[in-house]
């Protein structure tokens, strides 16, 4: 056991790895255009921010967290997800004090202990964008054509946007009552888990993974038809600006979100089978729960780093080969000294160089060279160094060119 991982990680190397920085890299650059900032917070948090922001009756907090007291006797949560701890730092350091809305993004690893699965994994990573400080539903639509940008560029195709309004605090009241009438007409036919929670938040039923759970909710109240004005006008207005932008859309009244802290709006990205890419919303009520005293609005969304490898996989989309090395610099003899500053002074010039640390033969090392795929080797003997020449052979083509040492970046350039 000690050389595996535990269940539900993975380790990352390889072409995994590059696959997952490229998309790391496409994700921030895509959110650089938009004007949105990184934050990093901490990886564990107090267990009550998730209790109070996450919510107590979500399957996350009663049966997904990663829990422990630390030493000092504090309830400490490796963190879920991502939403409640950036809320926690934008509070913490004044961030309302600023002018505009706080447009955040992030990588992070989150926990959860349940059943690993394709794309999701006990320890997985999200990348996170968060709006901070706007009530409009244009803040919707721009993360909403945030994600569809980044899956161009990812090459992703058959994927859907689904969305739904789950209304505010003073329409749910009256959802909840008919959804509970419902409810209650079903009730012996519901899990334990969905009669224990529907007295607390009826709507977390809605959300049950179990099948006869899912068949009863099929004919259950929707949201939508509950909506007050003020939630009804700004679901209409979110789906004539994603009319005007051009963004197709499928008003999905199933759609409830697994976490307490969304209010109105909610999304995701699917495909054709139903399987979520990437999900968000609006959750005005989240910074209050957690400070207690400001009513701040704000909209965000998760979307899964594994879960876009897992949907790269299975559409066959190749993000491509690591790139290879610029160079392969051979050192033969006693000068590793004088070689080394060598590959030294060729990497500060920006070329990527890989060199030999095995004083392997000249042989060997074109072979390794021609192995990792260098796109250029040299051999450096005491006869070169002396000379104060090289030559360069390009590995494609087999032509070699001879020149001075410090005129090898030069050459490799050209």
């Amino acid at each position: 056991m000690i050389t595996q991982a535990p269940r539900g990680t993975q380790d990352w190397y390889g072409k995994d790895m590059y696959r997952r920085e490229l998309i790391e890299k496409i994700c921030f650059e895509t959110a650089k255009r938009y004007h949105i900032h990184q934050i990093h917070t901490p990886m564990f948090e107090h267990t009550v921010l998730f209790a109070r922001g996450v919510g107590e009756t979500t399957d996350v907090v009663q049966k997904e967290m990663y829990t422990f007291e630390d030493k000092g006797g504090r309830s400490i949560t490796l963190k879920p997800e991502g939403t409640a701890g950036v809320i926690r730092a934008y509070l913490e350091h004044s961030m309302f004090a600023e002018p505009g809305v706080s447009k955040l993004c992030y990588v992070t690893p989150a926990f959860r202990y349940e059943k690993p699965q394709s794309g999701r994994l006990r320890q997985h990573h999200q990348f996170g964008v968060e709006y901070i400080g706007s009530d409009s539903p244009l803040v919707e639509v721009e993360l909403i054509s945030l994600v569809t940008d980044i899956i161009g560029k990812l090459g992703l195709k058959d994927m859907e946007v689904h969305i739904n309004s789950i209304g505010c605090s003073n329409c749910r009241k009256e959802y909840n009552k008919a959804l509970l009438a419902y409810l209650n007409e079903h009730r012996d036919g519901l899990c334990k888990t969905c009669r224990e929670r529907m007295e607390r938040n009826p709507l977390r039923v809605i959300d049950c993974k179990n099948e006869e759970c899912k068949k009863i909710v099929a004919d259950a109240p929707r949201t939508i038809d509950y909506l007050d004005e003020e939630c009804r006008n700004h679901f209409e207005e979110l789906k004539k600006l994603l009319d005007d932008m051009g963004i197709v859309y499928k008003v999905d009244t199933g759609i409830v979100r697994g976490l307490d802290y969304y209010t109105r709006t909610v999304f995701e990205f699917v495909n054709k089978e139903g399987f979520t890419l990437c999900g968000g919303g609006r959750y005005n009520n989240l910074v209050k729960e957690i400070d207690g005293k400001q009513d701040i609005p704000a909209a965000g969304f998760g979307l899964g780093l594994e879960r876009i490898l897992y949907f790269l996989d299975l559409q066959e989309i190749d993000l491509g080969e690591e790139p290879a090395p610029d160079l392969y610099f051979g050192i033969l003899g006693d000068i590793k000294s004088e070689g080394y500053k060598i590959v030294k002074a060729l990497r500060d010039k920006g070329l990527t160089v890989e060199t030999d640390y095995l004083d392997r033969s000249v042989k060997a090392q074109m072979k390794y060279a021609n192995k990792i795929g260098a796109r250029y080797t040299v051999i450096l003997g005491g006869d070169e160094l002396a000379r104060g020449t090289v030559k360069v052979k390009n590995m494609d083509d087999g032509s070699e060119q001879e020149c001075a040492i410090g005129q090898i970046a030069e050459v490799i350039r050209k």
